[in-house]
């Protein structure tokens, strides 16, 4: 599952890609092309879990990133980026929300929710096309000879294309598993669940109005949005412990480091949980699917835990940092035995019982 990053020239998606994925990036040469990261997740339970079993091993989740070439005039109208987009699971939109006379803007001036609008056109007008194609050729088809699958598809793709004519993006479709079955494989890019990343000043920070006037429509089209400074966050990745990160922060007043948040939103566009083993060998953060069953976490960890499965044994992680040790949740009674049944909640502390 892989999260892809776009935006604008000069917006400062490069910079925010290589402070998540801890890279520096060559200056490429050549027709611009996808570059693959890893980005570590970042969450402050594994922190705190570490620091209560003090293991010798420690791995946290991590998360596959690609950032996308810029989205130019030439590589819109050549069609090149929708292909690049098309090939991952979520984006994440990087758009330029500070002022600096040193560094151009394509538009000619710092406007964050036209680029938006405009960046979101495209994506509709990609879909839109694509549809428009697709259905030509169902039709012709089905002129020569009756089929009923395509029927089916055809009757989808117009009832998608209809709701693509109102501005919509497809993700606010209701479909069904047949549905998706139909068009899985297509392109289609307004599918993909979308955050917005305004990349602001570091005077920006404190500042919600931005978030405030994209509210409405990020509830409406079912997007993400948040405020980084990717500047900032690349002075903070340049410190050398966490106790100056921290200090850093608190100077600026901020509570939350943003790669926390941003780690977190492309989790949830992803429709990803984590869940955490523990112990004095090793505390791991661990990604599975939303409303994954206990054995398939089981599967996260081992394919042998899966196919053996007979038994996970829960901690809640709130109600581990409440009762401080693994000793007294149990005289607590908080001590859960589930079977497969079992729903796997974020944050959950396994420990699996299997037997091969």
């Amino acid at each position: 599952m892989k999260i892809g990053i776009i935006g604008l020239p000069q917006t400062g998606k490069k910079t925010l890609f290589q402070v998540l994925t801890g890279s520096k990036l060559q200056e490429l040469t050549g027709p611009p092309k996808p570059v693959p990261g890893v980005a570590t997740i970042v969450d402050k339970r594994f922190d705190r879990l570490v620091t209560m079993y003090q293991p010798k091993k420690e791995t946290r989740a991590r998360i596959d990133l690609v950032l996308l070439p810029k989205m130019e005039q030439e590589s819109i109208a050549k069609g090149d980026i929708f292909r690049d987009i098309s090939d991952v699971d979520a984006l994440c939109h990087v758009v330029r929300a500070f002022e600096d006379e040193a560094i151009y803007h394509a538009a000619g001036s710092v406007n964050p929710l036209r680029d938006v609008a405009m960046v979101n056109s495209e994506l509709l007008l990609h879909d839109q096309v694509f549809l428009e194609k697709r259905i030509e050729r169902l039709q012709t088809a089905l002129k020569k000879i009756k089929d009923e699958r395509q029927g089916r598809e055809l009757e989808l793709m117009q009832r998608m294309q209809t709701h693509l004519e109102q501005e919509q993006p497809l993700r606010l479709m209701d479909l069904s598993e047949e549905d998706d079955l139909l068009i899985r494989s297509y392109p289609l890019i307004t599918r993909k669940q979308l955050i917005l990343v305004f990349n602001v000043s570091e005077d920006g920070l404190s500042d919600t109005s931005l978030l405030d006037q994209v509210r409405d429509l990020c509830a409406a089209q079912r997007m993400e949005a948040m405020t980084v400074s990717a500047k900032v966050e690349a002075e903070i990745a340049l410190l050398d412990s966490e106790e100056e990160r921290q200090e850093f922060l608190r100077d600026l007043g901020i509570e939350e480091a943003a790669l926390e948040v941003l780690t977190r939103l492309c989790l949830k566009a992803l429709g990803r949980i984590s869940f955490f083993t523990v112990g004095k060998d090793e505390v791991h953060q661990w990604l599975v699917r939303l409303h994954s069953s206990a054995p398939v976490a089981a599967g996260a960890i081992h394919s042998d835990l899966q196919k053996g499965f007979i038994r996970a044994e829960v901690m809640k992680y709130d109600e581990l940092m409440a009762y401080g040790s693994e000793a007294e949740l149990k005289k607590a009674g908080k001590f859960y035995v589930q079977g497969k049944d079992y729903i796997v909640v974020d944050g959950d502390i396994l420990n699996i019982r299997f037997n091969i």
